[in-house]
């Protein structure tokens, strides 16, 4: 590997969390605990998934919870299989694009699909799990009935969303008034009361029951499409993943309509490169990543509605690319959707979404992203649950004259990326992170820094990182030196300096398996409250 200076002000510092018996990764130490204690009782990396999801729920509740909407891929080591869920439902079967635009599916009961992780959770655990749903739920059940201190983190989110939500029941939950210190005790006794519901009852509490009566009640009374009918429909849907090659691993992400084939081609491109004289973090190494990102960002826009079939085309033919990437032209245009108005018109950053990592000791690898969109989703809360919906059509491309607009009943193209690398047959590395278009982004950059550079996998998420823009904006963090950020102005990026651990660029988490030895390595992201916690 080529060297820099590579102290704790650059690469974090924090260690790489290491064990033999099982790994969870996950972006609240309370969650990461959770999961961490349903493998020492004996559960598998299934099991700890779901009982890690259901925490975040609690603990994170403004990244994702029961009412939002996620995606997996696994690695089961029993069948040296790679496998992806995804519990994204589709549209509602009454909406209607022209009737809503950015700012009505922002916020309120027009922003909301129908609520999939509750069943995610179940499908996955259920599947390859070994105890039952109702005892992976117990830590998330005692969270958020007992309580649990807020941190720094909760606060900035809170204090930031009290002004954009006016639902009355969110206002009275997060007590809204407070003036929240990290340290404070939050309680969530609806919360607590409604997953003890769902732990005797089951899933189907929500999907046809009287939780989800609660749901459509609470939606349509202001004019919300999600029905019964939604509700009961949800089925999460198993397939295989879409994958290829990087040096002498297979990068697996999930297939069509999910957009996470952007990772794939960045990683085709950048193959054809050598990084050998190509110092870490110098402007030789951050502009050929940030041309093949925003090269690749317009490959996917413009094939967002391709099958599986096509998408395997585009990733085995990239000498045209790798051409482009290296002419040395200025790389201008959208990372995120379709631009109507030109490649200038921004999308709103929506950093908030949460991944997870976990392992255990026979080999099972699972990254598990899920959201609720923005931060606490749509602000709206179904009353005495505790439940908080998503706004996860604020996220799609609502533009008419999109070939990638939304339509009723269609299965949403989202941006999520949870990814499993395998390296002869074996799962070898579980990554993935939030940050909405930007997990496209930075899913390549932390494995440049960890297949290319040879970083300890802890390094390779801190290292700095960018969120690239529309038209030429790299948004990079101020650890990178300042000879770099202005050799990349130079070179035709324009540079917006970031705080030194950015949310903006993610909060990344991941799980990495020695192919010999079966040693486990755990990472979590400095720049938000994530924790690596050893079973």
């Amino acid at each position: 590997m080529n060297q820099i200076e590579t102290t704790h002000d650059i690469l974090g510092g924090r260690p790489t969390v290491r064990s033999m018996n099982g790994m969870v990764a996950a972006a609240h130490p309370l969650a990461a605990n959770a999961g961490a204690e349903i493998l020492r009782k004996g559960g598998n990396a299934f099991d700890a998934v779901a009982a890690t999801a259901a925490a975040l729920n609690v603990v994170e509740p403004f990244m994702s919870g029961l009412a939002g909407a996620g995606g997996a891929t696994i690695f089961l080591a029993a069948e040296s299989t790679v496998e992806t869920i995804d519990f994204i439902p589709p549209a509602p079967a009454s909406f209607d694009v022209s009737q809503v635009d950015k700012a009505k599916t922002e916020s309120g009961p027009n922003a909301s699909v129908t609520p999939g992780n509750l069943a995610g959770w179940y499908a996955l655990q259920s599947r390859y799990g070994r105890l039952g749903f109702d005892e992976v739920l117990q830590p998330a059940i005692r969270l958020a009935q007992d309580g649990f201190p807020v941190s720094s983190f909760f606060v900035a989110m809170t204090r930031g969303s009290v002004g954009r939500i006016k639902d009355l029941e969110w206002r009275r939950v997060f007590r809204a008034e407070q003036d929240w210190q990290p340290g404070q005790v939050l309680q969530l006794l609806d919360l607590a009361a409604t997953l003890a519901q769902i732990a005797t009852e089951g899933t189907e509490y929500l999907y046809g029951g009287v939780l989800g009566e609660k749901l459509v009640s609470r939606i349509q009374s202001e004019g919300g499409a999600i029905s019964m009918a939604d509700l009961e429909a949800v089925s999460p849907i198993w397939e295989a993943p879409i994958s290829a090659p990087y040096h002498n691993y297979r990068v697996n992400v999930p297939p069509p309509p999910a957009e996470s084939f952007q990772v794939l081609l960045s990683l085709r491109i950048l193959e054809a490169f050598d990084f050998k004289n190509r110092d870490l973090l110098t402007a030789d190494h951050l502009d050929l990543v940030f041309r093949v990102i925003r090269i690749a960002a317009g490959v996917r826009i413009q094939n967002n509605q391709k099958d599986r079939a096509e998408i395997d085309a585009l990733l085995t033919d990239v000498d045209e690319l790798v051409a482009r990437t290296a002419d040395g032209e200025p790389v201008i245009g959208p990372t995120e959707n379709w631009a109507s108005g030109g490649p200038f018109d921004h999308s709103a950053l929506k950093e908030h979404t949460t991944s997870m990592s976990v392992a255990d000791s026979e080999g099972n690898l699972v990254c598990l992203t899920q959201s609720l969109g923005s931060p606490y989703g749509s602000g709206v809360m179904v009353p005495g649950t505790g439940v908080v919906m998503n706004n996860f059509l604020n996220w799609g491309d609502l533009d008419p004259s999109s070939p990638n607009v939304i339509t009723a009943g269609q299965r949403l193209a989202m941006c999520m990326a949870p990814s499993i690398t395998t390296d002869a047959g074996q799962g070898v590395l579980s990554l993935g992170t939030p940050g909405s278009y930007g997990i496209l982004q930075t899913t390549v950059q932390a494995m440049v820094g960890y297949f290319d550079y040879g970083l300890e996998l802890q390094d390779a998420i801190n290292m700095p990182r960018a969120r690239l823009q529309d038209g030429t904006e790299v948004q990079i963090e101020n650890r990178v030196r300042e000879s770099a950020r202005k050799a990349l102005e130079s070179l035709g990026h324009r540079i917006t300096v970031l705080p030194p651990y950015s949310w903006a660029t993610g909060g990344m988490q991941a799980v990495g398996r020695d192919a010999q030895s079966g040693a486990l390595s755990g990472a979590a992201d400095n720049r938000r409250d994530g924790a690596a916690i050893p079973a």
